[in-house]
């Protein structure tokens, strides 16, 4: 009866990810005979450096893979060396007493993580925060069981699961600071995944909470560095013209409207232009509409009204069924334009619109561009229609939602 070979290597092989012996040698930087031995019933003893390559592409030690360890090396070495890589905050790469999760696990883990990003933009952010945040620890459980391809995969996804929910914790329930250590393990998670593109998106999104406070010095060191990932891209037109238009929001925030208005005209000519590289799957939340959404805000804060009208009521027509969180911003901006330009009437009915969209669908910051509308009508205050506001906006059912958020 023929020998069946080494099929503890060949197991540990697949589980990491690597379907084909060829696919291993082109990680090992070996040749596809090499593994073929490995993986035959007589395997021969690694060298020191691919016992150590081997150690950290499988995650299993020798005797695991069905290896015997070179003569003179120390039994414990191997496992010495694989307790010492660690990511901070996340887990250990596996050792040999931890069972291996197959390659699946991976297929399995970023199901989930598409579903999230799908609800994120139909599920209320209270209910579907507590699942994303679930399905990050599950992730850091599955990194030290996992090796090789499946391991990059499970950080990949989880590195976009913890951005999720940094993304809520910021936008939709107003915690900074959760805000910031989520963020912060996401980035560290996109390492992991050594994925710098995820990496860039991860710090774009840090520089939102600096520039909130008008601290535009960090906020433009924390798109330095998101730059400086997407050069290692490739990235695609859309991602760097998103890059842009978070800048633009930032220096915005900051009021420096000039420059912001500047990055964004250099957002419209960098997608005007396109790339060959696709946007990564991820990245769901920005659009050409959504590019001229910021541009609507910055025309708005540089006292262009007409030209923010305009942008934004473009914006209003376009946005698809799916952005009703978008569309309270906007509903918003419009008050703000008609608020700024002395018809409170117009700006109260876009407001009144916006807090029924926020009824249906809650977004902290909708409330926010609703609540700086109201405190521009304070010349109004008297007239029924600001009156009829109040009696929405402060409301039962609003303001126990806006106190319990």
């Amino acid at each position: 009866m023929a020998a069946k070979g080494n099929t503890r290597f060949k197991a540990a092989r697949i589980a990491a990810g690597y379907k084909s012996q060829q696919a291993l040698a082109d990680a090992l930087g070996v040749g596809v005979r090499q593994v073929r031995r490995w993986e035959s019933a007589t395997p021969p003893r690694p060298l020191a450096d691919q016992e150590q390559a081997l150690t950290r592409i499988l995650g299993q030690d020798m005797e695991a893979l069905g290896l015997t360890p070179q003569a003179g090396v120390p039994a414990d070495r191997v496992r010495r060396t694989v307790l010492g890589a660690t990511i901070a905050g996340l887990a250990a790469v596996p050792t040999q007493s931890m069972a291996m999760q197959p390659a699946t696990a991976a297929e399995d883990y970023e199901a989930v993580t598409r579903s999230h990003r799908r609800l994120y933009w139909s599920v209320a952010p209270a209910t579907l925060h507590p699942a994303a945040v679930a399905h990050a620890t599950l992730g850091c459980a599955l990194l030290p069981e996992a090796a090789g391809q499946t391991r990059a995969r499970i950080a990949s996804a989880l590195a976009e699961t913890l951005l999720l929910a940094g993304r809520i914790e910021f936008f939709d329930m107003r915690e900074a600071d959760r805000a910031s250590n989520t963020l912060l393990r996401a980035l560290q998670a996109a390492g992991e995944a050594d994925d710098a593109l995820l990496g860039a998106a991860v710090l774009a999104h840090t520089a939102f909470i600096p520039a909130w406070v008008g601290e535009r010095d960090a906020a433009v060191e924390r798109m330095t560095a998101a730059r400086t990932y997407a050069r290692r891209g490739p990235a695609s037109a859309e991602l760097l013209a998103w890059l842009d238009a978070v800048e633009a929001e930032c220096e915005t925030r900051c009021g420096n409207t000039r420059t912001a208005l500047h990055l964004i005209g250099h957002a419209e000519d960098a997608l005007a232009r396109g790339s060959e590289h696709g946007s990564p799957e991820w990245m769901d939340w920005f659009s050409p509409v959504r590019l001229a959404a910021f541009k609507g805000n910055t025309q708005l804060k540089a006292g262009h009204l007409p030209q923010a009208r305009t942008t934004l009521l473009s914006v209003l027509d376009a946005l698809n069924p799916t952005g009703e969180k978008q569309t309270t911003v906007i509903l918003g901006d419009l008050a703000a334009v008609e608020a700024a330009a002395s018809d409170p009437e117009a700006a109260c009915g876009y407001a009144v619109r916006a807090l029924d969209q926020l009824e249906r669908t809650w977004y902290a910051m909708g409330m926010d561009r609703v609540r700086e509308v109201r405190r521009a009508l304070a010349p109004h205050q008297h007239e029924q229609c600001v009156r009829d506001l109040d009696n929405r906006l402060y409301g039962w059912s609003t303001t126990v939602s806006a106190l319990a958020r």
